[in-house]
């Protein structure tokens, strides 16, 4: 057969072609997450007591994508009891990042913009991580489920600063894509009263140290990326719930210091959302960081080929990490 003629047919079949076949790999992988009571998984909220839920949560979904064992590509949905998942350091330096992975508000990305992380920042930076399961907007009336679910795991981290070896005034947030969005939430919204305290933990504050944000998502208007805004917002936002939600418009002279990372051929999220907030971080005089690469394109976490700059964005982020530690120093 003619190429000109195969490759359009080939086209149409995999647009024919019913979900089952297109994403044959997916398989349901439970056992892969941390069982309850684990050493290295954290309840965020006491049992029966997460806001705006019913005392008998739904187990979540693990999913796995990816058919190599030595790549895995997990995501989970359905997070009706949030927690967090630890990954400790042989040595650690006394940092810790609370760690926000994307998904389009549809899902939670856990490899590649989790447990990829570890070799980098947990091996070789001596970072501890927590990776947050948090509440999606499916099925809930509350907007700000995520943000809670954020502030108190920071609140939660702090508590236990001398138990996981922490400096509680090292403890940041880092987040991609829509967790991105989530994470300049919290970096603007650390003190919004958006749930009621549970116990002594909540006294503590939830403003991050420093805040580093990987291709997020910020803007709800023009440069929204559209699954996140309408799955957060609805499919008809009123322009009272886009500013509310578009975090350029609430950046704060006493925000984190922040990095911003994004590729200018993203095609999901344009970088015009980096480029925003940036802007209202320098206008505040917020200290700001901001690294454009030309390629990468989305939701590439630290998987991307050696011959891209992107891939410095760990070694640049630690850096700056430790930049801000000094900068505070007497």
């Amino acid at each position: 057969m003619p190429r000109a003629v195969l490759l359009p047919l080939l086209a149409w079949l995999l647009l024919a072609s019913p979900p089952s076949m297109l994403h044959a790999a997916e398989r349901s992988v439970p056992s892969s997450e941390p069982a309850p009571g684990a050493a290295e998984r954290i309840a965020l909220w006491p049992a029966g007591q997460v806001p705006g839920e019913g005392a008998a949560p739904r187990a979540p979904h693990v999913i796995e994508r990816s058919a190599d064992p030595t790549l895995p590509d997990r995501y989970i949905d359905d997070v009706d009891a949030p927690y967090l998942v630890v990954y400790r350091p042989a040595r650690p330096d006394g940092s810790a990042l609370l760690v926000i992975p994307g998904g389009g508000y549809q899902r939670i990305v856990l490899d590649k913009e989790g447990t990829a992380l570890v070799p980098a920042l947990v091996e070789q930076g001596g970072v501890t991580l927590f990776v947050l399961r948090y509440r999606l907007p499916a099925g809930r009336s509350d907007r700000q489920a995520a943000l809670a679910d954020a502030q108190r795991a920071m609140r939660v981290i702090r508590a236990g600063a001398a138990q996981w070896q922490l400096d509680p005034h090292r403890i940041g947030v880092i987040g991609f894509s829509a967790g991105g969005h989530v994470a300049a939430r919290l970096s603007t919204g650390y003190d919004l009263p958006v749930y009621p305290a549970r116990d002594a933990s909540d006294q503590l504050s939830a403003r991050p140290d420093v805040a580093l944000l990987l291709y997020p998502v910020i803007d709800m208007g023009p440069h929204a990326h559209s699954g996140s805004r309408s799955r957060l917002l609805g499919d008809h936002p009123d322009a009272a719930l886009v500013a509310q939600f578009s975090m350029q418009q609430h950046v704060r002279p006493d925000m984190p210091p922040t990095f911003l990372v994004h590729a200018q051929d993203d095609a999901v999220v344009s970088v015009h959302n980096s480029l925003l907030y940036y802007q209202a971080l320098t206008a505040a005089g917020v200290a700001s960081e901001m690294h454009l690469f030309a390629h990468g394109g989305h939701g590439f976490g630290v998987r991307m080929p050696a011959a891209l700059t992107t891939t410095q964005w760990p070694a640049l982020a630690l850096r700056w990490m430790r930049a801000q530690t000094q900068e505070r120093a007497p």
